[in-house]
C-alpha cells in the first residue's frame, strides 16, 4: 500500500531521514514516535507525496512517487486522509461545510445522510451549523477526523492528533481511529504520548516504529 525503500530526504543542508525501508500494509495500524525535530511530520509527508524524497523509491498504492503527474497525485490522495496537528479551517463556513470541503473541492456529490451519520459518529452533529472559532480543541480534532475521511480514505495518517488534549478526549480519538482500523482502513499516528500508544496496544495489534538518529527503528516491547 505505501512502501519506501532505502528512503532519506534532506533539507537545509543536511539529511534528515536516512535509508529507511518499510512497507504499510493494508488495515494495519502503526504508531509514529521520536524526539521533536526528529522527522515525523517529513515522514508523514512523504507518505502522501507532499514532499518527494531525496533519494530511494516511495510507492504509494503500488505506483512510484516519481512517476506521478499532478491529477495523479491528486486522485491518489482522494485515497489518503491527512489529521494535521495544527488543523486549519474556514472560519466563516460551519463545520458540516468545513467537513464536506474534501468533497467540494474535487465535485463530488455530498450526500445529506452520509454527512449526518459521520458527524454523529464523531460526535458532533450538533455543531453542524456551529462556527470554528466555537469549538473546543477535542471538538476541532473530532471534525478534522471528520474531513479527513468524508472521501472513505484506504489510508489515515495523522500528526500528533492528541498533542493538545487532554487524556479524556484523547481517549475518545483514539477509539475513533481504533474504530476505523477495524474497519479495514490503514491507520499511522505519529504521537510522543506513549501512555496513548499502551492504551492502544491492548486494544488492537499496533506496530510502533522510532525515528532516532535519522533512521527508523522498530521499537520495543516496553512500549
Amino acid at each position: 500500500m505505501i512502501s519506501f525503500e532505502n528512503v532519506a530526504y534532506s533539507y537545509g543542508g543536511g539529511e534528515l531521514l536516512s535509508d529507511m525501508t518499510l512497507r504499510l500494509a493494508p488495515g494495519s495500524f502503526h504508531f509514529l514516535t521520536g524526539p521533536s525535530g526528529a522527522g515525523k511530520s517529513t515522514f508523514l509527508k512523504l507518505c502522501y507525496a507532499e514532499l518527494l524524497p531525496t533519494a530511494g523509491h516511495v510507492s504509494l498504492f503500488d505506483r512510484e512517487v516519481r512517476s506521478l503527474g499532478r491529477d495523479d497525485v491528486a486522485h491518489m490522495r482522494r485515497r489518503v486522509g491527512v489529521v494535521h496537528q495544527d488543523c486549519q479551517f474556514l472560519d466563516h463556513l460551519p463545520l458540516a461545510a468545513n467537513v464536506t470541503l474534501p468533497l467540494t473541492v474535487s465535485q463530488r456529490e455530498i450526500d445529506g445522510g452520509d454527512l449526518g451519520d459521520l458527524l454523529a459518529w464523531v460526535g458532533l452533529k450538533h455543531l453542524a451549523d456551529a462556527l470554528p472559532p466555537s469549538l473546543s480543541g477535542g471538538e476541532r480534532q473530532r471534525a478534522a477526523l471528520a474531513r479527513a475521511i468524508i472521501t472513505d480514505p484506504e489510508v489515515i495518517l495523522a500528526d500528533e492528533p492528541t498533542g493538545n488534549l487532554d487524556w479524556e478526549m484523547s481517549l475518545r480519538l483514539l477509539t475513533l481511529l481504533v474504530e476505523l482500523n477495524r474497519m479495514g482502513k490503514t491507520i499511522v499516528v505519529a504521537t510522543h504520548d506513549l501512555n496513548l500508544i499502551r492504551q492502544a496496544k491492548a486494544q488492537i495489534a499496533a506496530r510502533v516504529l522510532r525515528i532516532s538518529n535519522r533512521r527508523l527503528q522498530l521499537a520495543g516491547a516496553d512500549l
